[in-house]
């Protein structure tokens, strides 16, 4: 088990300096661009695929570092580049996550190179779990998988909402009933192979920030699977459904279900985008704030300024520090007996539009044009606080952990 430090190796700070360059070089000239175009930015993401960014290695190697900083190091370095390039070339990682967690060796070997494609035609996937009706209530999800025993294939009806990806991936994975009467618990995860008849695009989202990537529904009407593509398999859902439903008849503890497993991995890693896009725009304050005069000084000779930014700061600080805890304690399998990962997204995601609306604040009226980057990182940050469990859904988390109560 690796050591909690808050120094990365020299490995790690030349893969750091690396993706910065990137996101300097290559994400920030474009962000503004595919902001206003509200397009997958196919051109940025093929760059990150020459260069070994979007790639399953480089994800792997990260994913596995043995520290459990290289996600959160990678997340902020590139979503301090742009909030939505960023996520259309680390979206795909989602649907990665969802196969780690719950697939097999072989489910793992088989579809997630098939996610990322190569560097001469790049692919991306998406994860499909939440629903017009069933976001933060997964037990009100409608989707419906059944097992066709006759021809060992699943059955998917329903329709799927905030897809990343959603509709243009090449896989996509997603969740679906197999047991209404469990709940929650009654859940499954399906790899949906490229090309699959039923699958098909729905409305896709305009949205108020991260506009470059790509948010849409997903429909899915008689989508038929083959029995390999349940994760994990069939013997072992069959053995998870029979424990809930004994522990159901006994009142007894609650069983993860394959979303929330996906979810509980990711949070860390979207607590390190907003910490991304908060220590951005606090660069962008702290830069203004020193050569923009008025009264004849620098703005940030006023205490009203000063002190704003070194609020800003810590606050930063502070989120990057929860999420290299809660990293840490992932990669080397320490259960977050305090919720500490919900704890690192909600402060993390909090701190971005916090920052973020500061620096809008300091720039003063230029803050609040589209010249200036802080207007669109302030539209960004809004996604962190809703995504992959909402700021109300990461504190009852928290606090049903904290005290072993059904709090609702």
């Amino acid at each position: 088990m690796a050591e909690f430090t808050m120094e990365l190796n020299d490995e790690q700070k030349e893969v750091r300096d690396w993706l910065h360059g990137f996101a300097a070089d290559v994400i920030r000239p474009a962000a503004a661009e595919w902001d206003e175009r509200e397009e997958t930015p196919w051109p940025v993401i093929q760059e990150a695929a020459k260069v070994g960014i979007y790639s399953l290695d480089f994800y792997a190697q990260q994913y596995f570092d043995a520290t459990g900083l290289g996600i959160p190091m990678t997340m902020e370095e590139l979503f301090w580049g742009d909030a939505g390039i960023a996520l259309s070339i680390v979206g795909t990682g989602l649907a990665a996550v969802g196969v780690l967690a719950n697939g097999t060796e072989e489910q793992i070997g088989t579809w997630i190179p098939q996610m990322y494609g190569d560097t001469h035609d790049v692919k991306v996937a998406a994860f499909c779990s939440s629903e017009p009706d069933a976001g933060s209530d997964v037990a009100s999800m409608r989707t419906r998988a059944v097992y066709d025993e006759a021809k060992d294939e699943w059955v998917i009806n329903g329709t799927k909402t905030w897809a990343t990806n959603g509709g243009i991936a090449n896989v996509h994975v997603v969740v679906a009933v197999v047991d209404p009467e469990l709940g929650s618990k009654g859940h499954a995860s399906f790899i949906v192979p490229p090309n699959t008849p039923g699958l098909s695009q729905g409305q896709k989202f305009k949205k108020h920030g991260i506009r470059a990537s790509h948010t849409a529904e997903v429909i899915l009407d008689n989508v038929r699977v083959p029995g390999s593509c349940l994760l994990g398999g069939k013997e072992k859902l069959d053995e998870r459904l029979a424990r809930a439903r004994e522990k159901a008849r006994k009142g007894g503890e609650r069983v993860k279900n394959a979303a929330m497993a996906t979810f509980e991995a990711s949070r860390p890693a979207v607590g390190a985008m907003a910490v991304g896009t908060a220590r951005a725009a606090y660069e962008v304050a702290l830069e203004y704030a020193r050569t923009r005069e008025q009264f004849g000084r620098p703005i940030i000779d006023n205490q009203g300024v000063a002190f704003q930014l070194a609020d800003m700061r810590t606050q930063i600080d502070a989120a990057r520090l929860l999420v290299w805890r809660a990293s840490w304690m992932a990669i080397n399998g320490k259960p977050f007996t305090a919720a500490e990962g919900s704890m690192s997204k909600l402060f993390a995601s909090e701190t971005a539009k916090k920052v973020t609306a500061q620096a809008i604040q300091i720039l003063g009226g230029n803050g609040y044009t589209r010249e200036y980057p802080v207007e669109r990182m302030h539209r960004d940050a809004a996604i962190y606080t809703i995504f992959e469990g909402t700021s109300e859904i990461q504190r009852l988390v928290i606090a049903r952990t904290l005290s072993g109560m059904p709090i609702r």
